[in-house]
């Protein structure tokens, strides 16, 4: 796959990729601001209701290799576009779901096309910037979920409140629709598809690729075991009225949109470092939010500084994962995600399971404490491992 990499509109192809960050950033994250309300009105319990982020995030670790593979020979723009279709469409179908039965349906069928969207896009982003800056374009791809974080999260959850969480899922299709026509008239058409579904399936035999993976499915789990539970813990435990639930998100965005600048400039210089320091650093994030949870203005700085070390780690893992994969990008790319929501959907789990089990809504920070120390683990033990230059 080569996109033009002389197009005139390069800012605007990257904005247009931006533009589907978010908007998946925004739907990913906005049943997290909106857990008490999609409980009360489905008549199910906080951890219940996790179920369905648990879905979403199994949907992406089905779809984002699956679908990758799957569409290895498909133009590139075109790919991007069936996906981010599918993708409108699953959560206008989520916001119709009159049981959680059917909205845990409606958000597996979200996830599907995510990873492989973000995927693909990291690839043509990567492809457009040009040689060099391939940690920016990913980066500046990235910063539209992080943004999300700031903007779109909170006003979803904003308007869920006042108008009903269906009301903030069927604005997440409008943001897909503008995603649509910005993907069309900015993304530069494909050259050539270097590819084939063969060559993407033999990249899947490396050893070092999977120990990468494995280590980004376990430790992205401790952010998205205190993130998932983020609503009621900063009003039940950290004591903050449910009306600044938008803003504790905004600032865990800003968070997030920092951490993902800071990334992709430390990730261009080295790689594995910065993913051995975003470990370290998560996990310290995670401690200090354990400790201070119960304190309002102290929990909000360490998610705010939670936000930032996570985000480091996500963008220099897919940049190492696409190093780990240097014949099939997209798939490096695309495994990145499926990694992160194994995170996701271990996180949500286990974070549902120790509040059930009475342990109180910190317990979750100290089982992300854990997942985030093993996965580090992992990096320590097998990270030096070769690049692997031929996926045959």
């Amino acid at each position: 796959m080569a996109p033009r990499t002389g197009a005139p509109h390069v800012g605007l192809a990257l904005f247009a990729l931006s533009l589907g960050g978010f908007t998946i950033g925004t739907t990913e994250f906005a049943t997290m601001g909106l857990l008490p309300q999609i409980g009360a009105d489905l008549s199910v319990s906080d951890p219940v209701v996790g179920h369905a982020i648990t879905a979403y995030a199994l949907g992406v670790v089905v779809g984002a290799p699956l679908l990758t593979v799957a569409a290895a020979q498909m133009s590139r723009k075109r790919l991007l576009l069936v996906l981010m279709g599918a993708y409108t469409l699953a959560n206008l179908l989520s916001a119709a779901a009159p049981s959680i039965g059917l909205l845990v349906a409606g958000r597996f069928l979200a996830g599907l096309p995510h990873g492989a969207f973000f995927g693909v896009g990291a690839a043509v982003g990567a492809s457009v910037a040009g040689p060099g800056r391939r940690g920016h374009a990913v980066s500046m791809m990235m910063t539209g979920l992080t943004i999300a974080n700031v903007v779109g999260v909170p006003v979803s959850t904003f308007v869920g409140q006042q108008l009903g969480w269906r009301v903030a899922f069927l604005l997440i299709g409008v943001l897909g629709a503008a995603t649509l026509a910005g993907v069309l008239a900015f993304v530069p058409k494909d050259g050539p598809v270097d590819s084939s579904m063969a060559q993407e399936v033999r990249s899947l035999r490396n050893g070092p690729l999977w120990i990468g993976f494995a280590a980004g499915a376990i430790g992205f789990g401790g952010l998205f075991a205190v993130y998932s539970y983020v609503a009621p813990t900063v009003t039940r435990v950290s004591g903050l009225d449910e009306r600044h639930v938008p803003w504790v998100l905004a600032v865990f965005g800003v968070g997030m949109t920092l951490g993902t600048l800071l990334g992709g400039r430390l990730a261009d210089r080295d790689v594995l470092r910065t993913v051995i320091g975003g470990f370290v650093a998560t996990g310290v994030s995670l401690v200090a939010f354990a400790l201070v949870a119960h304190q309002p203005v102290a929990a909000v700085a360490a998610l705010f500084l939670l936000g930032v070390t996570s985000q480091v780690l996500g963008l220099a893992m897919q940049t190492r994962l696409m190093d780990l994969s240097p014949r099939a990008q997209s798939l490096g790319a695309a495994l990145c995600h499926s990694a992160l929501n194994v995170g996701n959907a271990s996180g949500a789990f286990f974070g549902g399971l120790v509040i059930a089990a009475g342990w109180g809504y910190v317990a979750p920070a100290w089982t992300g404490v854990l997942l985030t120390a093993l996965g580090l683990g992992l990096v320590l033990v097998a990270g030096r491992q070769r690049v692997v230059r031929a996926d045959a």
